[in-house]
């Protein structure tokens, strides 16, 4: 396999960096992070069938939905 070099800013190297584990080559850890193992909806509906969780959400949702709405109206 060949290779290639990049350019990058400070910034996102440090960022890359950040999510390198030990002993992980930085061309690992972009593999890693944006590979098709990435998947984002893995665990979306996980939660679905446990008991309480959906009313835990909501009364969450209301609570917050409450606080924004009185913030608001300051």
């Amino acid at each position: 396999m060949g290779t290639k070099s990049l350019t990058v800013t400070e910034e996102a190297y440090e960022q890359l960096r950040a999510h390198k584990r030990p002993g992980e080559s930085f061309t690992e850890t972009i593999l890693r992070l944006t590979g098709a193992n990435r998947d984002v909806m893995r665990g979306f509906g996980a939660m679905a069938g446990v008991d309480g969780f959906r009313d835990g959400v909501e009364s969450t949702r209301t609570t917050l939905d409450d606080d924004l709405r009185e913030r608001a109206a300051r």
